[in-house]
């Protein structure tokens, strides 16, 4: 929570903490990078709220290969995900996709673009404020509130697309990172379609 400080005093053995983030969710997403190099120095920033539900999203690419995704409703750690995350996930593949589409992508890329591919080395934080929430699973911490999922994705696409065509070498480097983690992932598919093949070959009986 931005702008939100929280002092904790030991008045005992005079130790004092003072926690405060002017950027929030921001602040978060450097932290989490910290020891990584960021694709894009500054995280990307969307924000708005339709239907009463507040919505705020923070994305930073860096170098590694693991996805890194946090998500809140209401302050709540929705360790279990929910409709938030799926509608974030939408979005983010679905944006992408569509740059990519438009002739950005090279001629000698045949495989899909997958929500695997575009999530490589992406941290981020999703948090939404909704008046009336509705948490499931077994520990209570998995948004069920199908109306989010609509609203998060239209957002998330929106913001994003006006983001990336006032930023060209942003979503540059974010897709030739995509463009690797697919081509990575077709080379793996390949590679274990021919392990099989030859352990089918090496077989005294005859392949089927």
């Amino acid at each position: 929570n931005k702008y939100i400080k929280i002092i904790i005093e030991d008045e005992h053995i005079q130790n004092k903490e003072e926690f405060y983030q002017k950027g929030g969710i921001i602040d978060f997403v450097k932290y989490i990078n910290r020891r990584h190099s960021a694709l894009h120095k500054k995280p990307i920033f969307m924000e708005g709220t339709k239907n009463d539900i507040q919505i705020e999203v923070a994305i930073q690419y860096n170098d590694t290969y693991t996805e890194k995704i946090f998500s809140f409703a209401n302050n709540i750690h929705t360790t279990e995900g929910g409709f938030h995350l799926i509608g974030f996930k939408a979005g983010l593949t679905r944006t992408i996709n569509q740059y990519a589409s438009n002739g950005n992508l090279p001629k000698n890329l045949q495989a899909k673009i997958t929500g695997d591919d575009v999530r490589e080395g992406l941290t981020a934080i999703i948090s939404v404020r909704i008046t009336n929430p509705q948490f499931e699973g077994q520990t209570k911490t998995k948004l069920g509130n199908s109306e989010v999922k609509g609203i998060v994705e239209s957002l998330v696409n929106e913001k994003l697309s006006t983001f990336f065509e006032e930023n060209p070498s942003v979503i540059k480097a974010i897709l030739s990172k995509v463009i690797d983690a697919a081509r990575a992932r077709e080379a793996a598919r390949k590679a274990r379609d021919l392990a099989r093949r030859k352990g089918v070959l090496s077989d005294h009986s005859l392949p089927g």
